[in-house]
């Protein structure tokens, strides 16, 4: 139902107009007190390059994540990151991960980041705790914010925008009435703009996430995703619609979708509950991460990866370079 609210399928977006207007009155009260003075941001000596997005939901702003990381890392740059850390509830904050961090603690993407970057990567509510944390443990050239466009308490040097190609920006309307955290102009005042499937429009970044070979949790064996059988595939992301589809141009035979909430927390009791005996069970990466611990012989993960090429991306790679090259000491 929300999808068809946000899309403009529904009129039942204009009963929450009024709540809309009041969350973007909000939304630019709180922007410009920062942008006036009023209200006190923190500066880290080092870079500071944010990935966010203008919408709720999945944009695919995680792999941007971890694509920026691993090339300025093929760079010899020092990079750490950081995040809010939904889903998880740490004991304290800020919370450095390291092996034995749960999603529990850290949440979700933070720790898909760490595993798969073998990057630094802290969390906590306040992110400007979170650089300082990583400052302290690490010697850093640059640190990346997963999310935060709208956290103006900390400032930063580049701001990236992820956008759904195919979405875009629904009915342009600020939630709850439609998709947006802030209007689309806002776009005019970010360094680049990646989009992710779909068309990209005039100075955007074209991403496309490539899957790669499907991964046994309790194994680790890979195997082409469409050599799976009598597979139940299962999504707590943003965009579940999104994965199911990739299955589906790998010629996965699909018997059953099951769409979780974005940050949903898994047991075995509740997933084992979903397939039948001789079912697959395939899983997005960022699901994978909170079920490695109680995972069966019949559960698989479908990594994506990133894919930026092009002149825009050269340049975008190059004045993140030149930053951290006037930046340093």
């Amino acid at each position: 139902m929300i999808d068809r609210i946000w899309s403009g399928k529904s009129p039942l977006y204009l009963v929450l107009l009024p709540l809309a207007w009041l969350y973007g009155l909000i939304a630019n009260l709180i922007r410009y007190s920062y942008k006036a003075g009023l209200k006190k941001s923190w500066r880290a000596p080092v870079p500071v390059v944010v990935v966010g997005n203008l919408t709720a939901g999945g944009n695919g702003k995680t792999p941007v994540v971890i694509w920026l990381v691993e090339t300025l890392q093929q760079h010899g740059f020092r990079v750490g990151v950081v995040s809010r850390g939904y889903g998880g509830k740490a004991e304290r904050y800020p919370l450095l991960l390291n092996e034995s961090t749960s999603t529990a603690q850290a949440g979700d993407e933070p720790v898909l980041i760490f595993q798969r970057t073998g990057a630094p990567v802290a969390v906590s509510p306040v992110r400007s705790d979170a650089v300082k944390a990583l400052l302290a443990e690490h010697e850093l050239d640059i640190v990346i914010t997963d999310d935060g466009l709208q956290h103006y308490a900390l400032q930063r040097d580049i701001e990236i925008v992820v956008v759904d190609g195919v979405r875009r920006f629904g009915n342009g309307h600020w939630l709850p009435a439609g998709p947006m955290r802030e209007r689309e102009s806002r776009l005019r005042s970010v360094d680049a703009v990646i989009t992710n499937g779909g068309t990209a429009q005039a100075g955007e970044l074209a991403m496309i996430l490539e899957p790669g070979r499907a991964v046994n949790l309790a194994t680790g064996e890979q195997r082409d995703a469409g050599s799976l059988k009598n597979v139940v595939a299962m999504a707590g992301i943003g965009h579940p619609p999104r994965f199911f589809a990739t299955l589906r141009q790998l010629g996965v035979v699909l018997q059953k979708e099951i769409a979780f909430s974005d940050h949903r927390t898994y047991s075995a009791t509740l997933l084992s509950a979903v397939i039948q005996p001789g079912q697959t069970l395939l899983m997005t990466e960022k699901d994978a991460v909170k079920c490695r611990a109680f995972a069966q012989p019949d559960w698989w993960y479908l990594p994506v990866e990133a894919k930026i090429t092009g002149r825009k991306a050269e340049k975008l790679l190059q004045k993140i370079s030149d930053l951290i090259l006037e930046k340093r000491p």
